[in-house]
């Protein structure tokens, strides 16, 4: 059994009592429920739960090691436009921007991303104030695809291109291209789409530095069924709902998809810095 502790949002949004959370789900009555977590069966983010613990919206709930589908949550996902330089983290030490400065605010949750872009690669960055929609989108198991495209120098060899395709042995076991279509480009600047199941950390780059190839540019334009729409500019974000939203909830091996929390709306400019 996990050590127990207590759930505390991050950002000082609004809780709820556990016990209260899971009745009104439906799964027994309050009192039943306090027997659960005094028995150790409920968990909060991956740690048994304590009797008089608080959650927030964001919060990841089991009971015996299934996920709880909470009632009354409206959840949303929005898509972010990363521009190159921003950090995808909550706080960084050197005090660079992040990709978390340019999200609208959340009363009663916080942000998740959906996986990482490093650095210098831009493109396409899901957010949601769902736990375990993130929690399943992120899981090596989902087999979610990730689309990039990607702006390399140098010639490739005869049959490295597809040698990427096939498999190629790195420092963390061998990776591989689910695709790779050629996109354009001239003499040693080209551009391929690739095709990735995967998040390893600099995955594209280091498949390519192992044919003797530098990615001079990287963008993610696709994860799972959701893209990056042309008139989406770097630093803005916009909704994800109707047939996107259900079509990322049921990649994601959620089977009852929850509605956005707002209509769709146009493209947010965000405030300059």
């Amino acid at each position: 059994m996990r050590k127990q502790r207590p759930s505390v949002p991050e950002d000082g949004g609004s809780t709820e009592k556990l016990q209260k959370v899971l009745a009104a789900s439906g799964l027994a009555s309050r009192r039943e429920i306090e027997r659960w977590i005094a028995a150790g069966r409920v968990s909060v983010n991956g740690h048994t739960a304590a009797l008089g613990a608080r959650v927030a919206a964001a919060d990841v709930l089991r009971v015996d090691g299934k996920p709880v589908r909470r009632a009354g949550l409206r959840h949303r996902i929005i898509r972010y436009h990363k521009p190159a330089g921003e950090v995808t983290a909550r706080r960084d030490p050197l005090a660079r921007a992040t990709v978390f400065d340019r999200l609208p605010a959340l009363g009663r949750a916080r942000w998740i991303a959906v996986g990482r872009l490093d650095l210098n690669t831009t493109g396409l960055l899901l957010f949601t104030d769902d736990g375990e929609l993130a929690h399943r989108l992120m899981h090596p198991s989902s087999g979610i695809e990730r689309e990039y495209a990607v702006r390399i120098r140098g010639e490739p060899g005869s049959g490295a291109l597809e040698s990427l395709t096939r498999g190629v042995a790195l420092s963390d076991g061998e990776a591989r291209f689910e695709s790779l279509r050629p996109a354009g480009g001239e003499g040693v600047n080209r551009w391929y789409h690739v095709v990735l199941r995967e998040g390893r950390n600099r995955e594209v780059r280091r498949l390519f530095e192992a044919i003797g190839c530098t990615v001079s540019r990287l963008i993610r334009v696709r994860f799972g069924p959701v893209t990056l729409p042309r008139h989406l500019r770097p630093g803005r974000y916009e909704d994800v709902d109707g047939d996107e939203a259900k079509a990322l909830v049921r990649a994601a091996g959620l089977v009852r998809p929850r509605p956005a929390s707002r209509p769709r709306r146009k493209t947010l400019r965000t405030r300059h810095r």
